[in-house]
């Protein structure tokens, strides 16, 4: 990828694991109480103590507590020296943050350590990652290291566990997602060749190892040329395959494919693709199953290109709200914000029913961090067009809109004007259900926006960077009325 890096090339012969751990949570420290001061800060999503982070890995349930993992580089708020950071949590919502589990420090991985997946046996957390060494032929390989306490992370003396890409594959090859099967340990790993992205299948007894079987999925006609941070999982009674796509050296928006997998013949069959999110500002998510039986996904809340205002405050990068994976009827996935999240709710408004016609202020000075559920009524409404402003100032100039065009069936999010941030149009399709009825619900916070549409039927998530002041929150009518069942909104509290 051709976007900004500071690498750091760890030499092995001269810093030990430990030594390079012992470094980054040094530099961590020494920054960490200056960069709370930034006015960027988001309240309830998890940032990185200093540093840059990009993708979620390693997210997974152990001795009863959540632990995520994420790509970090703690030197420097761009990407670059990519370690692993670490946090734990009790309820998906509160995070601690701990030391760092992995860092650059093998000839293996001595440009960085990549993202991948963890999983859980006999007692110990293993950690699967991609090593990366520039200039080199393989220049990614698959690694492994393991914790008996959850904290502290060796090594294996055998890495690479996966010196190689496949004949079918090429050296983009990274990003291992693991799971059990039927007694049988799995891993996927993301490849291209010839212009078509593809997912590699391994097996292992012991985790280990790794036996290539084959190639599982690969790209068809639009789906793009590099499959990233594949994920294949059982969701219900069928089976589902996230894909983050690149196309040259930009990212697009992660998929979903619903279908069947076949183990015996390596083969994953697509039945049906959606797009996860709408939005610019979602990118490598990765799930796991936790002991209540829930497939959680979270997601790094930023893009390669973002313009990121928060780097010169010496931090970038967020993740969004953990949502559940729900599958209806065999083939509609809805995204839902963990129930969790409403411990963190209070001073409770409720508006409604009401109607507008033009412009009607709701609240001159909403909270920034903010939950907001509108149910639209379309039996009672006539407009051809209408929405909602947010963090729109009092002379207008400054507002992040959302805006339903009923002709068309699209919502649409424009932040042309929401702030020093990236502006541009996202855009998605919607429906309506059985009682025409609209539902959207929205999590705001410091710099950012998650729209749930339809109970999480398509959802869209985005940074915005709007001035402080900038409070109001508009409701918009156009070519005739909306009818407004009701509007229920909260105040977020903060996690730290």
């Amino acid at each position: 990828m051709s976007y900004e890096r500071d690498i750091y090339m760890v030499d092995p012969a001269k810093r030990s694991h430990e030594d390079a751990i012992d470094r980054a949570n040094n530099e961590i420290n020494g920054k960490k109480d200056n960069i709370r001061k930034s006015p960027y800060r988001l309240n309830y999503h998890f940032m990185a103590p200093t540093g840059w982070i990009n993708d979620p890995n390693g997210f997974v349930q152990y001795n009863a507590q959540y632990h995520l993992f994420y790509q970090y580089n703690p030197y420097s708020s761009n990407w670059g020296q990519i370690h692993w950071g670490h946090a734990i949590s009790k309820d998906l919502v509160k995070w601690e943050h701990l030391p760092v589990a992995l860092a650059p420090s093998e000839q293996y991985d001595n440009c960085g350590c990549f993202s991948g997946s963890a999983v859980v046996h006999n007692d110990t957390l293993y950690l699967f990652y991609t090593g990366f060494v520039d200039g080199e032929i393989p220049r990614q390989v698959q690694c492994m290291a393991f914790s008996k306490d959850g904290f502290c992370f060796k090594k294996n003396n055998k890495n690479p566990i996966i010196g190689g890409f496949p004949a079918e594959g090429s050296y983009d090859f990274r990003d291992p997602k693991v799971w059990k099967h039927n007694d049988q340990w799995y891993m996927v790993v993301g490849t291209s060749k010839d212009g078509i992205g593809k997912i590699a299948l391994y097996s292992s007894s012991d985790l280990e190892d790794w036996r290539y079987l084959g190639i599982a999925a690969k790209s068809e006609y639009n789906q793009e040329d590099m499959w990233e941070c594949p994920d294949l999982f059982s969701l219900q009674d069928t089976h589902a395959l996230i894909v983050s796509p690149l196309y040259g050296n930009e990212s697009g928006r992660p998929m979903c494919f619903i279908g069947d997998m076949d183990y015996e013949n390596v083969l994953f069959t697509q039945l049906e693709c959606s797009t996860l999110d709408y939005g610019s500002d979602f990118y490598a998510p990765q799930t796991m199953m936790d002991s209540r039986g829930r497939r959680i996904m979270i997601a790094w809340m930023d893009n390669w290109s973002a313009k990121m205002p928060s780097k010169k405050y010496g931090w970038a990068g967020a993740m969004t709200i953990p949502r559940q994976l729900v599958l209806e009827n065999k083939s509609n996935l809805k995204q839902k914000p963990i129930p969790e999240l409403v411990q963190l709710r209070s001073h409770y408004k409720k508006e409604g029913p009401l109607e507008v016609e033009g412009v009607a202020t709701i609240n001159n000075n909403q909270e920034i961090a903010s939950e907001i559920i509108i149910i639209f009524n379309m039996n009672l409404s006539s407009a051809s067009e209408f929405g909602i402003q947010l963090r729109a100032s009092e002379d207008g100039k400054e507002k992040t809109e959302i805006l339903f065009d009923i002709t068309k069936r699209e919502v649409i999010v424009d932040r042309e004007k929401s702030g020093c941030g990236d502006g541009g149009i996202s855009s998605a399709p919607f429906g309506l259900n059985k009682d025409n009825i609209i539902t959207i619900r929205m999590y705001m916070d410091t710099t950012s926006l998650e729209i749930f549409i339809n109970d999480g039927e398509q959802v869209i998530t985005n940074r915005i960077y709007p001035e402080v002041s900038s409070r109001k929150f508009n409701i918009f009518a156009r070519e005739g009325k909306i009818h407004i069942n009701q509007i229920e909104s909260w105040k977020i509290n903060s996690i730290w």
